[in-house]
């Protein structure tokens, strides 16, 4: 046993499961794993608690989170990703038919700094000429990082039910709310899937959600840390890369990595600054032109300290 013991809080993924179950170890530190689900429950406890050495982190929650001074740095290992045309829904006496129908209406979301909220909003601003100012921003949810304040378009409301409010017709539509088995619901995209794939192939933004963070007092403590952790966690990555490209049948989680791997190709999860720097710089675009954050950061200044 090492003498360095690293608290560690990730999902359970194919790509993660070598380091979860001891397949997969480093000479030198080992990873006590905590439990948490939902996996967002990680993301707050690390925010307001500095709870883990190492966690995973929604990447418009780190962004945040690092404005406001929370003592942790992002490495460029990109645990999940995901395309947002699919989560869009709409009420469907709202008349809403088209990302332009949704001006002056309330969408309603669980946090405004929710990376899925950020990229979707993103998306419909840069690709659809949505004015977001023009919308009724509706928050059914606090915020992580609990020091952040919203812009003025933004309303906070008691009613946790994302998908209730939209069944209702409270909102006229919604972001992450989930599968809805309603009539009063339907998809704003009516080929979410070919909409992700066009988009890709128009834009080159292979969407990031969720990043690694370790706590900053580790990192200076072990100055090889971050360099570690990056191999251990590509080492981890590889066999589920080979069953990924294998034509396996995958479930959960693991099947939407599947089905993104038919958009960009046979590595679905590329770690490193360099082949996700276009992506990092439009989530931190996105991040300003939403008040995510409020001052302007490079990619490397997000991504500091791991090789390319």
């Amino acid at each position: 046993m090492s003498d360095l013991l690293l608290s560690t809080a990730i999902g359970n993924y194919g790509h993660t499961r070598p380091l979860k179950d001891g397949t997969l170890t480093s000479p030198r530190f080992d990873l006590e794993h905590i439990e948490i689900s939902p996996v967002p429950m990680i993301f707050r406890r690390m925010v307001r608690e500095l709870e883990f050495d190492v966690a995973e982190l929604a990447l418009s929650t780190y962004l945040c989170a690092r404005e406001h001074g929370k003592a942790f740095t992002g490495l460029p290992i990109m645990l999940t990703r995901a395309f947002y045309h699919g989560g869009i829904a709409v009420n469907a006496k709202s008349g809403i038919e088209s990302p332009e129908d949704l001006a002056g209406r309330r969408v309603g979301v669980r946090s405004y700094t929710f990376t899925p909220g950020v990229w979707t909003r993103g998306i419909l601003q840069t690709a659809y000429g949505l004015d977001l100012e023009s919308v009724n921003w509706v928050i059914t949810g606090d915020e992580h990082v609990a020091e952040y304040e919203a812009p003025s378009h933004v309303e906070y409301v008691d009613n946790s039910d994302l998908a209730g409010q939209l069944v209702s017709g409270e909102i006229d539509a919604a972001i992450g709310a989930g599968p809805i088995d309603s009539p009063e619901v339907r998809p704003l995209f009516t080929d979410p899937a070919g909409s992700d794939a066009n988009w890709f192939n128009e834009s080159g933004i292979y969407p990031i959600s969720h990043t690694l963070v370790v706590k900053n007092e580790q990192l200076e403590a072990n100055p090889w840390l971050a360099e570690e952790l990056y191999s251990l966690f590509e080492q981890a990555k590889a066999p589920f890369i080979e069953q990924l490209n294998s034509g396996a049948t995958l479930s959960g989680e693991d099947a939407n990595i599947q089905n993104m791997a038919r958009i960009v190709g046979s590595d679905p999860l590329p770690f490193g600054l360099e082949s996700s720097r276009k992506t990092v710089d439009t989530m931190i675009q996105f991040a300003l032109d939403q008040q995510i954050i409020r001052e302007p950061v490079t990619a490397d200044e997000a991504f500091p300290i791991i090789p390319n």
